[in-house]
Formats: structure tokens, C-alpha cells, sequence
């Protein structure tokens, strides 16, 4: 018999490409789900090895609280940026920061660099080669240790508490 993790490797990606196959071509005929199956079947089949172990959640529940408050950052940080626009007398100060890492997995990592490019007014430049620091440009800042705390405590310890503890 063959083991599921064998010709299912991905079981939620193969679902989500199914599902945006049928988005894409608006109709539930038969062939298009037919196709889009064999498609969501292939595809993570042939790509499963270049990607990476995924850690398993260690806690769900503040995996869902940490998506809504990175939600609601991302709303008032939107509302932020676009005061800053349109009072174009205030002066911006757009500064670079160099934020020390506590993370150690390249995926959490990866979800603090992209949480933090999500939120308007912050984008991250770079990771260091050794994985230590990370390179944030922020539109407005006041204060480099305030900024790092505050992603620090807003960002990377539920991170780290979700993924690794």
C-alpha cells in the first residue's frame, strides 16, 4: 500500500492549487476539476524537494492571535503612513536599523522579515549572511532601540514561541 506523505506530500497545497485552478478558469465542469486535481496531485509531487521542512506549530491559539494583531498593525500603521503624506509639513525621518535576531530557523525568520515588509512604513533590506542581524528600513523613526523592542515584543517572541520554542 502506498503511504499518503508519498503521492500527497503537500495535502494543503494540493488543495489550494485546486482551488485557484478553479478560480482561474470559473467553471466546475467535470474536465476543469478533473485536470486541476491531476494538476494539484503533479505538481507538489515533482517540487516537494526543494522545499523546506516546515516546523509544526507548537501553539495554534497564539498563531491566531498573532495573524489579527499583525492585522490590526497593518491597519493603523496604513492609517500612520497616510497622515504622514498628506502633511507633507511634518519632516519623515527614514532611517535604516540594524535588528539583532533571537530566531535561528531560516522559516521564522522568513515570517519576521515578511511580517515586518507587510506593515506599511517598514520594509526589511537585508539578512546578514550569518543570520544575526537583519536590515530594516523604517519611514519614521524616533528611536532605533524603540523600534527593535517594539518588534522584538510584538513580532519575534510569538514567533519564537509559536514555531520554536
Amino acid at each position: 500500500m502506498i503511504k499518503p506523505r508519498r503521492w500527497l506530500p503537500i495535502p494543503l497545497l494540493s488543495l489550494l492549487l485546486l482551488a485557484v485552478w478553479l478560480l482561474m478558469v470559473r467553471s466546475l465542469s467535470p474536465g476543469h476539476i478533473l485536470l486541476g486535481s491531476v494538476l494539484a496531485l503533479v505538481i507538489p509531487l515533482y517540487t516537494y524537494r526543494f522545499w523546506d521542512v516546515q516546523p509544526s506549530v507548537r501553539r495554534p491559539g497564539l498563531l491566531l492571535r498573532f495573524v489579527f494583531r499583525v492585522l490590526g498593525d497593518i491597519i493603523v500603521a496604513n492609517f500612520q503612513v497616510a497622515w504622514l503624506i498628506i502633511n507633507p509639513w511634518r519632516r519623515t525621518r527614514p532611517h535604516f536599523v540594524e535588528y539583532p535576531l533571537m530566531l535561528q530557523e531560516r522559516f521564522t525568520i522568513t515570517l519576521l522579515a515578511n511580517t515586518i515588509s507587510l506593515t506599511p512604513g517598514t520594509v526589511s533590506a537585508n539578512l546578514r549572511m550569518d543570520g544575526d542581524t537583519l536590515l530594516i528600513h523604517a519611514l519614521d523613526v524616533e528611536d532605533d532601540e524603540a523600534l527593535i523592542e517594539q518588534i522584538r515584543e510584538r513580532y519575534e517572541r510569538p514567533l519564537k514561541e509559536i514555531y520554536e520554542c
